[in-house]
């Protein structure tokens, strides 16, 4: 039986799911600048996109969305903003980065320092969209 718009014990306040994100972002930043292993750095630039659309369609719906496909979420967070369309590619690049990155694999799995570095562009810029659609929305501006 899986889990269902979220465990009961998951934050239903979106802030809280935006500061985990920018944890996952803080956390691939150290392992990236000091020679961390890339593919946990992987994984956070991943974990970082979901939790920053969970906590947007959480401010925009009022409800958890569940699930880790990154795309499936882009997709949902584009039913109320369509600018999320741009960032459709990305979110789908970062999706093989969730499973791949945490468990071995007989045909083994490596993340190469030059794609490490655009994941987290990736990760970073998209944070900072979501971010800021949330903070002007909020602030009026």
């Amino acid at each position: 039986m899986g889990r269902r718009r979220g465990a009961p014990n998951d934050s239903r306040r979106y802030f809280d799911w935006l500061e985990r994100a920018e944890c996952d972002l803080d956390s691939a930043r150290i392992l990236k600048d000091h020679d961390g292993d890339n593919c946990n750095a992987a994984f956070h630039c991943q974990q970082c996109i979901e939790k920053a659309l969970k906590g947007y369609l959480l401010y925009m719906t009022g409800r958890h969305t569940d699930g880790h496909n990154l795309t499936y979420l882009c997709r949902q967070a584009c039913r109320y903003d369509g600018t999320f369309q741009e960032w459709l590619d990305e979110s789908a690049s970062l999706n093989r980065f969730y499973i791949e990155t945490r468990y071995p694999t007989d045909m083994g799995f490596d993340v190469e320092d030059g794609e490490l570095e655009r994941l987290f562009a990736m990760a970073e810029k998209m944070y900072r969209f979501i971010f800021g659609v949330i903070s002007m929305d909020i602030s009026g501006a």
